[in-house]
């Protein structure tokens, strides 16, 4: 199975890839964003290490049973060849309606088919007030026009 954009990336390729796994994510869809890794994909997130699709999609789960209304935007930091680094920035509310932002980067290796076979990812959040939240889209992708990372300051 072919995921396009492929490796080698450009720097139009890369933000287009970068864009599609946003959009991905903004579906809080396990299940869909589980299959732009290879069936032996492994991750680090945070302090916790995965491999394999199954293991990333109940991951996936698990996150967006308890980080409601989820917004994510990510951004290109880097790339050569097979490997793209981004930032990004979520926030999400708890059952609680307690208001997070979380802050990160992701290093990303692509197989040749475009599915990503690793991605780390070191990730911070922090509380903040419902005033203070940026991302007020309508749940789903971003719209094109909405302000990215830069453009907001973070």
């Amino acid at each position: 199975m072919s995921r396009p954009p492929l490796p080698p990336f450009t720097d139009f390729t890369a933000a287009e890839k970068a864009r599609l796994a946003e959009d991905a994510w903004n579906s809080r869809d396990a299940a869909r964003v589980a299959q732009a890794y290879t069936p032996d994909s492994r991750w680090r997130n945070r302090a916790e290490f995965l491999t394999g699709r199954l293991a990333i999609e109940a991951f996936l789960a698990r996150k967006w049973s308890r980080e409601l209304d989820y917004r994510l935007i990510k951004e290109v930091w880097a790339h050569a060849g097979n490997r793209i680094a981004v930032r990004f920035a979520y926030e999400y509310r708890d059952d609680s309606g307690s208001w997070f932002r979380a802050y990160g980067n992701e290093n990303w290796q692509f197989d040749d088919e475009g599915l990503m076979a690793r991605r780390i990812a070191s990730i911070d959040e922090h509380p903040i007030a419902a005033a203070d939240r940026r991302f007020h889209w309508l749940l789903g992708r971003r719209p094109d026009d909405h302000p990215g990372l830069s453009d907001l300051g973070l």
